[in-house]
């Protein structure tokens, strides 16, 4: 049975692993790498060291020890295993590793960059997850598998100024009417959290938005998703089922309660369509 990892990260830092009894031959085949064992924490950490990648950084070569290395860490809590993990993608990977995360039982928590001026660009999508030891193994192995694939990124050649979408269709599928200016059609849609006990609202930027452009026929969309952290999991799900993609996890604000996270988000495709992927990632909301 696996588990929401949000509100077991509290049971995993209150328990002291009983054992580290790890069937460790059997998680390095499931994950395809291999690991070893902390006795003293009782984890069982697999590595991958992305050595077949030649990244450059401002002039800098980076190898594996500099941050280019993926991981998951096994550790017990009573009956159970949880897995955290740090993967290192490229942008192309980003996606399909996500989806095989998502897919498989895996939490994807953070999707960020660890670098500036990286040739090629690489991203780190953190991963996590509760439950039966073999299940989470092989889903760990399915995230690594993608380090290995490369896939054409979404290209349409699309100029704003020379935008024919319509509205009305977008708007029929959201359920919210936006502005139409300078070939871009926006929508909008406010949250609300409060800090230091003041409300912070959709002018102060708490808000899910949307901007498509191009035509009915082939148009991108991109823009942020705010969501409550009990929210997430059920967004990226939304957008990956769509085939929008998810360009970066993290948050804009510290101290709001509630805690507000922010996806940035990237698609191409029919407008209606891409709307429709909207509507059912905001129907993982409060929105």
């Amino acid at each position: 049975m696996m588990y929401g990892l949000i509100p077991a990260l509290t049971a995993i830092l209150l328990a002291v692993p009983a054992n580290s009894n790890f069937d460790t031959a059997n998680i390095e085949q499931l994950t395809g790498v291999k690991g070893a064992l902390n006795e003293k924490e009782g984890v069982f950490k697999v590595s991958f060291p992305r050595a077949d990648l030649h990244v450059v950084a401002g002039g800098v070569h980076l190898t594996p020890p500099m941050g280019l290395t993926a991981w998951a860490a096994f550790t017990k809590v009573g009956s159970h295993t949880a897995v955290m993990g740090d993967m290192v993608l490229t942008e192309d990977q980003v996606n399909p590793a996500m989806s095989a995360a998502l897919d498989n039982g895996l939490e994807v928590t953070a999707l960020h960059n660890h670098f500036f001026w990286d040739q090629p660009r690489v991203m780190f999508m953190h991963i996590g997850g509760m439950g039966d030891e073999a299940r989470l193994a092989a889903a760990v192995g399915k995230v690594f598998a993608q380090m290995k694939v490369n896939t054409a990124p979404p290209h349409a050649e699309i100029d704003p100024a020379k935008s024919t979408l319509s509205p009305a269709k977008i708007e029929a599928v959201l359920g919210h009417k936006g502005e139409f200016a300078k070939g871009v059609y926006k929508v909008t849609i406010g949250r609300e959290t409060k800090m230091a006990g003041h409300a912070m609202g959709n002018a102060m930027g708490v808000n899910t938005w949307a901007a498509f452009a191009g035509s009915d026929d082939e148009a991108v969309v991109d823009g942020d998703f705010a969501m409550l952290e009990s929210e997430m999991q059920g967004v990226l799900k939304a957008l990956r089922g769509s085939g929008i993609n998810v360009v970066a996890i993290h948050q804009h604000m510290t101290g709001e309660s509630p805690r507000v996270l922010f996806l940035h988000y990237w698609g191409v495709g029919r407008t209606v369509d891409l709307a429709k992927g909207l509507a059912s990632a905001l129907a993982q909301t409060r929105s």
